[in-house]
């Protein structure tokens, strides 16, 4: 199953990704947007991812984080996977990842534009017309291959 996980910039520089909640294309997903095929259940999720992200970066202890939103799709077994149920107050989508994913095992990693920076920052403080900009935001597509040189761009 492909996961969106949310990150952060730190974990570019991880061995591998720690378990942790992400977003997938999920048969609950599907049913709360039955006009999205396949391709617009991905986009979904990995747009609940970024907003994950962004989340994580607005907890205490997040400030030397690159103020950049991190979002890296994966490929997980189904039997590491557990939906969650959206009556546990998550989005419809939101998986629990049981393992560690290995980075063979990602398929790209998407990370904001530095033109996001200033929204993403003010919107790790609370601004909330801020949060709403950044989740407007595209996020960039990068190969695995370029993790070492993303992690170096980030600061990370």
């Amino acid at each position: 199953m492909r996961v969106f996980l949310p990150a952060t910039a730190t974990d570019l520089r991880a061995e591998s990704l720690s378990p942790r909640l992400a977003h997938a294309a999920t048969p609950t997903l599907a049913r709360a947007l039955p006009e999205e095929d396949q391709e617009g259940l991905e986009v979904a999720a990995s747009l609940c991812a970024a907003d994950a992200s962004l989340l994580l970066l607005a907890q205490p202890g997040a400030a030397r984080h690159a103020d950049r939103r991190v979002v890296i799709a994966a490929d997980a077994a189904d039997d590491t996977v557990r939906e969650l149920d959206p009556g546990q107050d998550v989005l419809p989508g939101t998986v629990e990842v049981t393992v560690a994913v290995d980075w063979q095992d990602v398929a790209a990693i998407f990370v904001d534009d530095a033109q996001a920076q200033a929204d993403v920052r003010a919107a790790r403080h609370g601004d909330e017309e801020a949060f709403e900009r950044a989740a407007q935001a595209d996020l960039l597509w990068y190969d695995v291959t370029e993790r070492d040189h993303l992690a170096d761009d980030l600061g990370a």
